[in-house]
């Protein structure tokens, strides 16, 4: 088959796509001819090299993908050839203290597909039967094999994690990206006073677009001060911040008092100042979040299959341009998703 693959870290030349060994389903997994699938800056950061993650090389990179099923192993039961399917990228144990709670996104074991282990942005991929979900018969390949990643994030983020009620206001840093994006259409449709920032007047309205009823443009002002003149220095109940070193600061200073910052990421560091002094006197509350549990993502899915979500696509490139895909991300050029798919699909 044909699959999107290097052989060693680097930067964008390092990608080819070429012949890779036809994957052969396990007792627990299920073989899956891939539609579409698409990119997240994980994939920017697997190809890059992570401090204390050895891959198996070659390896092929991607979290996200759905198709079509063509074949399960001897122990699967929930699925059969012909079914359509969408990969979730979280694995974990089942038998763990953590799993046994149904926190399965804390499981000592967790991993993500396409990041610790092979990916999916092939021809075909051999996925545990439960890392899959079912995607009813109208939905776009795109749409299906481009959700998941972000939407069961953000759902977490918001929902279980920072727990958001109505009436409570919500600032979503990058919100032209994949979990931004998603995060704006979560709380707003959580019924929260929704503020967004971009670099761009079209970001701009894309996030008004995704529900936001505030929008900055955090190149042209502060947003920190921005948001102190919007609410009359209150700040807001919660800030999505998946930035990281560069905005933790102003994050923090957006925050009202007894403010809750939510964070799943850290794009540009990990280590800013942790601003005890704020978090104290304010009692602020800093929470971090990975992924979700099987339950949440049926939960966010169900809503992006109906259409109450919608995950927006700013390109789709054939595999042999997986080069390209990743500079749209690493580039920030556009907004929303960036779907590749195989060669032959299109």
């Amino acid at each position: 088959m044909q699959a999107v693959q290097f052989d060693a870290h680097g930067d964008r030349d390092v990608i080819e796509y070429g012949e890779f060994p036809d994957p052969e389903p396990a007792r627990d997994e299920v073989l899956v001819d891939v539609k579409a699938g698409a990119l997240n800056h994980l994939d920017v950061w697997t190809r890059r090299g992570m401090p204390g993650i050895d891959l198996d090389m070659p390896h092929v990179p991607g979290s996200d993908a759905a198709g079509v099923v063509e074949a399960v192993g001897e122990d699967v039961t929930r699925f059969e050839p012909g079914d359509r399917v969408a990969v979730s990228a979280g694995v974990s144990c089942g038998e763990c203290e953590f799993c046994r709670d149904g926190e399965e996104s804390l499981c000592a074991s967790f991993h993500i597909i396409g990041e610790h282990v092979r990916g999916v942005h092939a021809e075909r991929a051999a996925v545990p039967a439960a890392n899959l979900v079912s995607v009813p018969s109208g939905v776009d390949w795109e749409v299906a094999g481009s959700a998941s990643l972000v939407f069961q994030t953000a759902w977490r983020m918001l929902h279980t994690r920072a727990d958001v009620e109505a009436g409570e206001s919500v600032l979503v840093l990058g919100a032209s990206g994949g979990v931004g994006h998603a995060a704006v259409q979560i709380a707003d449709h959580a019924g929260c006073e929704v503020f967004a920032t971009a670099s761009t007047e079209a970001k701009l309205a894309h996030a008004e677009d995704c529900g936001a009823d505030h929008v900055i443009d955090y190149e042209a002002n502060d947003f920190a001060d921005a948001i102190a003149e919007v609410t009359g220095k209150r700040g807001v109940d919660v800030v999505v911040d998946h930035v990281g070193a560069a905005t933790y600061p102003d994050s923090l200073q957006s925050l009202a008092k007894g403010g809750r910052l939510v964070t799943c990421g850290a794009t540009t560091g990990p280590n800013p100042d942790a601003g005890l002094n704020r978090i104290f006197w304010n009692q602020l509350s800093v929470i971090g979040s990975t992924m979700a549990t099987p339950g949440e993502v049926d939960d966010v899915l169900s809503l992006v299959w109906d259409g109450t979500f919608e995950p927006r696509v700013r390109e789709v490139l054939p595999m042999s341009e997986a080069a390209r895909a990743h500079e749209l991300i690493e580039n920030r050029e556009g907004f929303g998703k960036v779907v590749v798919k195989p060669d032959s699909e299109l």
